[in-house]
Formats: structure tokens, sequence, C-alpha cells
């Protein structure tokens, strides 16, 4: 060991010594530059020699597989320290069960989509800019990996149509992974979660919407909150708002303190006929937001790196 380990050594200093080629006259370089690479060849035919000879005096191998010291059997009791869920993973399914306590089915999000439903089905202009490369992203073959959970509308819209035609209503949460094009800083990352609602029936109205998101932030919160909404912009909802919440005491909230946990409205009339469903007859309407968020608020976290950076240390404390 010592010995491979003097070699290294060597080879460190001949590289070093090499580097200084730069400095001599050109007509001396070439003469320099094979010495050097010599005598690099001759160390690391050396190095090879010694790893082989303690290869081949090696009385038996390894098993990297062992529990304890080599080969010694697996004991029938070994304490080791047991894993647990990520916290995004473990509020994930926290989000979907009161979902599914309130009537809503649930339907994953893809992680790869098209451009038509990542825009043309949600009504989004030609032109509009969240089309262009520095907001989205796109791979070599034109796919898109999707930069929010409303691709998955058209096709909730269109697989549930049935439930309209059988007299009951559409009420889908679509929970998963969005991917945007963004400026990593503590408030905002490139990768992260959302969940997308969707309800549609015969007679909905904007306050059905407004009473289901605000059950859900109280049954999340456990807590009763007050709720405010202000006018937003989406090209798939119309109207649309940006819902907020009362920032709960278990956050440090006082009353009037209010945050916009996510984006919602009436689906557009386009958007349901392009699923085939006649906004004549039907109403409905749409939200999503970010999961991350909500952690971060539950948890009093203050930066969302901390959840793909892997950092055993800050995963642990879950």
């Amino acid at each position: 060991m010592l010995e491979i380990d003097n070699l290294k050594q060597e080879l460190k200093r001949i590289n070093n010594e090499a580097a200084k080629i730069r400095e001599l006259p050109v007509e001396k370089r070439a003469d320099f530059g094979k010495k050097v690479n010599a005598r690099r060849q001759e160390i690391l035919e050396k190095i090879s020699e010694v790893e082989r000879a303690m290869l081949d005096t090696a009385v038996e191998p390894i098993d990297i597989t062992a529990w304890s010291g080599v080969n010694e059997p697996m004991p029938e009791f070994y304490p080791t320290e047991m894993g647990s869920l990520h916290p995004l993973m473990a509020e994930f399914d926290r989000v979907v069960e009161i979902y599914q306590m309130m009537g809503f089915d649930v339907v994953e999000a893809r992680q790869l989509d098209d451009e038509y439903h990542m825009f043309d089905s949600l009504n989004f202009a030609k032109e509009h800019p969240a089309r262009d490369g520095y907001d989205t992203f796109r791979t070599e073959e034109g796919f898109i990996p999707p930069a929010h959970t409303s691709t998955m509308q058209h096709r909730v819209l269109k697989e549930y149509r049935k439930n309209l035609e059988a007299g009951r209503e559409i009420a889908v949460v679509v929970p998963g992974r969005v991917f945007r094009n963004e400026d990593v800083d503590a408030t905002h990352e490139h990768t992260f979660y959302q969940c997308e609602g969707v309800y549609v029936s015969e007679d909905c109205s904007m306050s059905n919407m407004l009473g289901i998101l605000r059950e859900f932030f109280e049954k999340y919160y456990e807590q009763k909150l007050n709720i405010r909404t202000q006018p937003g912009y989406f090209p798939f909802t119309e109207p649309s708002l940006e819902f907020m919440i009362e920032k709960p005491k278990s956050l440090g909230g006082k009353k009037g303190d209010y945050l916009e946990m996510l984006g919602c409205g009436m689906i557009h009339p386009n958007v349901l006929k392009m699923a085939g469903i006649d906004p004549e007859k039907y109403h409905g309407f749409a939200w999503g937001g970010g999961i991350d968020r909500l952690v971060m608020l539950r948890y009093g976290l203050d930066d969302v790196r901390y959840f793909e950076s892997g950092n055993l240390k800050f995963l642990r404390e879950f």
C-alpha cells in the first residue's frame, strides 16, 4: 500500500512539472514534453503492476454485501436505521386523502406530455409567452415535461364525460410532478409538485368552488379559516381568481394576514368544447396549487431547495 501511494505522489509531481511547459522557449518544449510523457508512462505502468500484484495476493474476496465483519453470517437481529417517507410524499398522500374524503377521484399526472395537452387544449393563444423555451422545458423530440398539472385537464374531462351523461358530476383531483425553466432560489425550484382539481356539473357555481377549497384548507390546517380572493388570469378559466387563506395560527398568523395558495376559476367554455362537453348545459371550475408550499408553510421551512437536495440531515427531521 505504501509503494502505490509513493508512486501516485510521484505521478502527481510529474503532472505538476508538465504544467511548466508553457514557461519554456518554444524550441525546448518538444524535447521536454517527450521526457515528461515517458516518465509519466513509466509510473503508470508501475502502478498497474503493483495493483495486479495486490489482487493476486488477496487470500479471499471480500463480500461487499456482508452485514458486519468480512463474510460473517447475518445475525438474527441487526440494528439499522429505518427510513421514512420523504416529507413531500407524506404531504402528497395527505392532500389526496382529504380530497378523497370529499368524494373526488384521483388521477396521477404525467411527467412527459405534448404541445396539445400543455397548451392547445387549455385555450392558450398561439403567441402566448408560456410557449417560449425560456419558460418551458422541451425535449429534442418536441415533448414537454409539464409545467403544470393542468395538462391532464383535457384528458380528465374526456374520460369522465360519461359521468355527465349518467346524470353525475365530474369530480377529480390530479396530483403530480411539474417542471419549469426557473432561476432556482429559496422560493423557486425547477422541479416541484402540484395538485389540480376539476369539477363539472349542470348547476355548479363559483360559490361551490370556494366552499370546496375552504373545506380543504380547514381540514389540512385543522382549524377554521377566513378566505379571500382577488382577480387573476389563466387562459383556461374565466373568470379567474387567486385564492388566499388567512394565515393559520399554527404558522404564527395574525388576524388580517393572508397567504396566496393557488389559482382557480370557472373552466373556460372553449376548454369544455375541446373535450366534447356542451358549455351551454354544463359548468365547471378548476384549481391548481403547489404541494411544496403547503409543506414549507406547515413546517416553517424557508428554502424550497431543501426538498430536492438529498440532505439526510434535513430529511431525518421528518
